[in-house]
């Protein structure tokens, strides 16, 4: 009693929410090379423990190969089957079978990258750090300019900022509009959609979490709302699940249209 009447006189501190500075974790490791000053936070680990898992997947389920896949062989397969079919075969055309291995390599990669935010002792999505989704965008932008110039010449931006059956006076609107849309906006929309969606979702986690556990120590009264906000945070982290999944494939099958429009720019 008396410390609950000691609460009451003496109330907590207001929770202060977490800002921005949870998305820049401090310098690890420091060093100049060449002049360029380079600094190894833990995002850098993660991305490379990422890259790493993802070569360590493909290689253990191809180590030895059964006809009756199981276990990974089994699992990478699924993914295999799922990219090459409802992906790269319906949005490309036979054409994309030759980019289903970059396109699942792309997939499994963000994949894990964002999964990072709901596994215990990392918590953090790699993706939520700008550098990584705009050098992934910046790929997929060299990939489809360089595949449609390969295809079919300089005669691919015509085609595509100049598109044929189109009066010519709409040409003045159209060629502007096409040469933003296609050359400068997709690189941008490509990169900052998986960016917000994964800083939106680790600051969520990080408010309900960090707040749940303020209300169970802080508050007399705190077990009555600290629960259910447990369990809420609890169901936010399948959510966050679900949305790393989503924006994994949102971001493949936006490649793989990206480069089916680059191979046919005339449709």
């Amino acid at each position: 009693m008396t410390g609950l009447l000691a609460q009451v006189h003496h109330p907590p501190e207001p929770f202060e929410a977490p800002g921005v500075e949870i998305l820049d974790p401090p310098a690890l490791w420091e060093f100049t090379l060449l002049g360029i000053h380079f600094d190894i936070t833990r995002v850098t680990l993660y991305t490379l423990l990422a890259v790493a898992l993802v070569v360590i997947l493909f290689v253990a389920a191809a180590r030895r190969p059964q006809l009756v896949p199981r276990g990974v062989q089994n699992f990478v397969e699924s993914i295999v089957q799922f990219i090459r079919e409802e992906i790269a075969l319906q949005v490309i055309g036979r054409e994309g079978l030759a980019w289903v291995p970059f396109l699942t390599a792309l997939f499994v990669f963000i994949l894990i990258g964002n999964i990072f935010e709901v596994i215990p002792l990392i918590q953090f999505p790699v993706n939520s750090r700008m550098a990584i989704p705009a050098l992934l965008a910046g790929l997929v932008w060299l990939l489809f300019i360089g595949t449609g110039i390969r295809l079919h010449g300089l005669s691919y931006f015509k085609d595509v900022l100049f598109p044929p059956g189109v009066p010519k006076p709409i040409y003045i609107l159209l060629t502007p509009i096409e040469l933003i849309s296609t050359f400068v906006v997709r690189p941008i929309t490509l990169s900052v959609r998986l960016l917000a969606n994964m800083v939106a979702g680790h600051m969520i986690l990080t408010v309900f979490f960090l707040g749940t556990v303020y209300l169970m120590l802080s508050l007399p009264w705190g077990p009555l709302v600290g629960v259910p906000a447990f369990a809420l945070s609890t169901a936010l982290v399948g959510f966050e699940i679900l949305v790393s999944v989503l924006q994994a494939y949102i971001f493949t099958i936006l490649t793989a249209v990206y480069i089916g429009g680059a191979i046919h720019p005339d449709h």
